[in-house]
């Protein structure tokens, strides 16, 4: 036998209801098998539907009672028994007969009177077919499994991803915000902030940040680089008199998560927000540029800023610091936006992003969001973006 075959010998159950052909199946099988032997197709269903049931059916076809046609279609109607491989053996060589005992389950036919070495390559070959098949059956019902476990991985690594989004946003006499998350069918790595430097409220800090690649991994850097933003960290508020500026909470940032170390970067704008002079201070990290819309056309894009963090720590970020008057408008976002694509492959882009923007820049920021939201997904009609969909709209209403 070899390396395909059981390591355990395999079990054959004979059925025939004459002895003859019982003792020559039997002294033909019990060198390389175990043999049990059935008289009559009811003691052969009771045995196939055992504790200790068959690798393999011989099945004679001609039988008083059930004859082997009825009892291969009993046997394919069983839970236990329907993948036991049957072979029918019979004197029957019409054509029509071996159809039709393929065609209710039968694995091969062999005809009667038999030729020694065929039948026994034939026994070789299904036992084999059938190891292999459940070997198959095995695998799949495992990767099923897994696949169970890593989508039930991902859901708890989004809905933690989700949560870590703002509740509620500050509420200030100064400026008005709205929001708008759409997820992707994978899980992103997209997550902003704002939140209050004093207790006034007079100046606010929001960042908006995208870890690069999808899935678990990405949600976990995330929740750390969201840990480390909180306002009582450290990195941000030193003391009450001492607020890190933006350039100064990227380039911390930037050293603490080396992309070496975790293998993954992320694009970010970080912006201090000053009520009382009307001032955005911000600076980008290889993110999209926010949009700051005014009175003045065009718009203008806040590009100010340094590489992607994950270098280092070796590349300073520019920042800039932007006047607004009452009605100015900051929209930032991630690049799901620009590159999610309809199902024609299309993208819907930056420009039509930026004039959708400048066509509604004198309406609410709440409806802004909305019409966005709206937009996006007459673009993509039904289907499901490819990334992580994030977009922050500040409105100035003077301080």
């Amino acid at each position: 036998m070899d390396e395909l075959d059981f390591t355990e010998k395999a079990t054959i159950l004979v059925v025939d209801d004459t002895p003859e052909n019982l003792t020559l199946m039997n002294s033909l099988l019990k060198d390389d098998y175990k043999v049990k032997v059935a008289n009559n197709g009811e003691k052969a269903l009771r045995i196939a539907a055992s504790d200790s049931p068959p690798n393999l059916i011989l099945l004679d076809i001609m039988m008083p009672g059930m004859d082997g046609y009825e009892v291969c279609e009993t046997l394919k109607k069983g839970a236990r028994t329907r993948d036991i491989p049957v072979i029918f053996l019979s004197g029957l060589g019409e054509s029509r007969d071996k159809i039709r005992g393929l065609e209710i389950g039968g694995a091969d036919y062999i005809t009667k009177p038999f030729d020694r070495g065929e039948a026994l390559t034939r026994v070789r070959t299904h036992l084999k077919i059938s190891r292999l098949t459940k070997e198959v059956m095995t695998a799949n019902r495992e990767l099923v499994e897994k696949q169970q476990r890593l989508d039930e991985d991902l859901q708890a690594a989004a809905g933690i991803q989700q949560s870590l989004l703002p509740k509620l946003l500050p509420t200030t006499a100064a400026f008005d915000m709205a929001w708008k998350y759409i997820p992707s069918e994978a899980i992103g790595g997209d997550i902003f902030n704002v939140f209050p430097l004093d207790g006034d409220g007079e100046r606010l800090a929001f960042y908006m940040l995208d870890v690069s690649g999808h899935g678990v991994p990405s949600a976990l850097v995330t929740v750390s680089v969201s840990q480390s933003l909180q306002p009582l960290s450290g990195w941000i508020i030193k003391n009450k008199n001492n607020i890190a500026s933006p350039g100064e909470v990227l380039t911390a940032l930037d050293r603490e998560y080396p992309l070496e170390r975790f293998d993954k970067y992320f694009t970010m704008v970080y912006g201090i927000l000053d009520a009382g002079k009307g001032v955005l201070t911000y600076s980008g990290a290889g993110h999209p540029p926010p949009v700051h819309l005014h009175e003045r056309s065009p718009y203008d894009l806040l590009d100010k800023g340094g590489p992607i963090i994950g270098l280092g720590g070796r590349v300073p970020f520019e920042e800039e610091a932007v006047s607004l008057t009452v009605g100015d408008k900051v929209i930032i976002y991630t690049d799901g936006i620009s590159e999610c694509q309809d199902a024609q492959g299309s993208f819907y882009g930056e420009q039509r992003f930026y004039q959708l923007l400048e066509t509604m820049k004198k309406k609410p920021i709440a409806v802004m969001m909305e019409e966005i939201v709206k937009d996006i997904g007459t673009f993509l009609s039904g289907v499901k973006p490819q990334d992580d969909i994030t977009i922050l709209g500040i409105e100035y209403r003077g301080g």
